[in-house]
């Protein structure tokens, strides 16, 4: 299990600016860095300007306290400037974990099988040989009724289509053949007709 902890850093400073002068101008913001550079020479400093922050980082971690104990609130530049200790989170292990052995079946392929795990065989497909040798007994326009009807439940037949050949036999002899023999004729498609051209006279 990951914890989320937070640890204060007490080198670093974080400030709070709704000036933003500090910024864009270079010696307001010389100015700015004059009052840390007082408490510790070597100190550094991290603009963001789309947070209106700044990390202050200290050599020592009396210096970043004393900055803090005597500018916390003050004013600069005609505005109240707040300081705070910057916080770093660290959640569990700083690397990434593989998944449990029960969450690895979510993975696919899984990366590895559990334990005494064995492929099952494919079943073998179920042939209703009874129904196949009724259906091919039958004849075009013919129907086998494979479950008779009851009061509560409906009867399931089978009605067999005529073949490709029957129907372009039949388009063939005309409709009133088709007619006559009750089966419907196929429609024909027709085409959308072409727009006339007209031509058209440039000057």
């Amino acid at each position: 299990m990951h914890f989320k902890m937070t640890k204060c850093n007490r080198f670093c400073l974080v400030a709070t600016l709704v000036d933003q002068e500090v910024f864009s101008q270079p010696e307001v913001r010389g100015r700015f860095e004059a009052l840390f550079l007082a408490f510790d020479a070597g100190t550094t400093f991290q603009f963001f300007k789309s947070f209106r922050r700044v990390r202050i980082n200290f050599t020592e971690a009396l210096a970043a306290a004393e900055a803090r104990d005597k500018l916390h609130k003050s004013d600069f530049n005609g505005k109240e400037m707040r300081l705070y200790f910057a916080q770093s989170v660290h959640i569990g292990s700083p690397s990434l974990q593989p998944p449990k052995p029960e969450k690895q079946f979510l993975i696919s392929p899984p990366a590895s099988p559990p334990v005494g795990w064995q492929q099952t065989p494919d079943a073998q497909p179920l042939i209703n040989y009874d129904l196949l040798c009724a259906v091919s007994k039958l004849g075009p326009g013919e129907q086998y009724e494979l479950h008779t009807g009851t009061p509560t439940t409906p009867s399931v037949i089978v009605h067999v289509c005529e073949t490709e050949g029957d129907s372009s036999e039949g388009e063939g002899d005309g409709g009133d053949a088709a007619g006559e023999a009750g089966k419907r004729p196929r429609p024909k498609i027709i085409q959308t007709r072409r727009p006339d051209y007209t031509p058209t006279v440039t000057q």
